[in-house]
């Protein structure tokens, strides 16, 4: 099979099953049907089995197909790719501590807190932050699918599970929703929420700086290239 052809059916199953599985009538039977643990399991396994090959056909194909940019020697377009990256990790720890209410296993609130008054979707701006800064600094055919597929996991998968919360959950949600926002940094924008010092997550930005130096120091050892490359 043609190489970038190979990552875009991986990537395109990874998502495609993701979604499948989470619209709402599919959902809704199968729950009816096995119940909500095993659904989660079934979910999560076929989210490993797509997960895997794609990060196989990728890792076995990098840079494969037409190059469509390259922005690699623009020294503010890396300090950018970089941004992003240490970004990225702080929304994904910082969303593992203080997660979406609409996520499983989740404390239900209707007023935010810490990470969750600059996005109410801390994990999926990571998808998308991680996304972006490999796209800058990857601009063949084949890196550009199997990136993007991040930012359409994050921006599709945010979208979906606020209208899926607001049917199961209703006014508490909505309340949730009203006070936060999407987009970084919005809510605070306009005023819906204040933000304090302790709403700081430090743990996370300790975390995320102490990673961003691992990736720039061994970068080129764990996944071959310079960093981000």
């Amino acid at each position: 099979m043609d190489p970038v052809a190979e990552i875009a059916l991986w990537t395109g199953l990874f998502i495609g099953t993701h979604f499948l599985l989470s619209a709402e009538p599919i959902r809704a039977k199968l729950v009816d049907l096995i119940g909500a643990q095993p659904f989660r399991g079934i979910y999560s396994l076929v989210a490993i089995g797509t997960f895997i090959p794609m990060v196989v056909a990728f890792a076995h194909h990098k840079h494969a197909g037409a190059m469509l940019w390259n922005l690699r020697a623009y020294p503010s377009v890396r300090a950018l790719t970089w941004l992003l990256m240490f970004a990225a990790l702080i929304f994904l720890v910082a969303g593992l501590i203080n997660p979406n209410p609409a996520a499983i296993g989740a404390p239900s609130r209707n007023r935010p807190s810490g990470i969750l008054k600059i996005t109410r979707h801390p994990s999926f701006v990571a998808f998308i932050s991680f996304g972006l800064a490999h796209l800058l600094m990857n601009g063949w055919a084949g890196d550009v699918i199997f990136f993007a597929g991040f930012v359409v996991l994050g921006v599709v998968g945010g979208l979906h599970q606020d209208q899926r919360k607001l049917r199961e959950i209703g006014a508490p949600y909505r309340e949730f929703l009203a006070a936060t926002s999407f987009f970084p940094g919005r809510a605070l924008m306009e005023r819906r929420v204040k933000w304090s010092r302790g709403d700081m997550p430090w743990t996370a930005v300790a975390i995320g700086v102490a990673v961003t130096i691992a990736l720039v120091t061994f970068h080129s050892v764990m996944f071959g290239g310079s960093p981000i490359g």
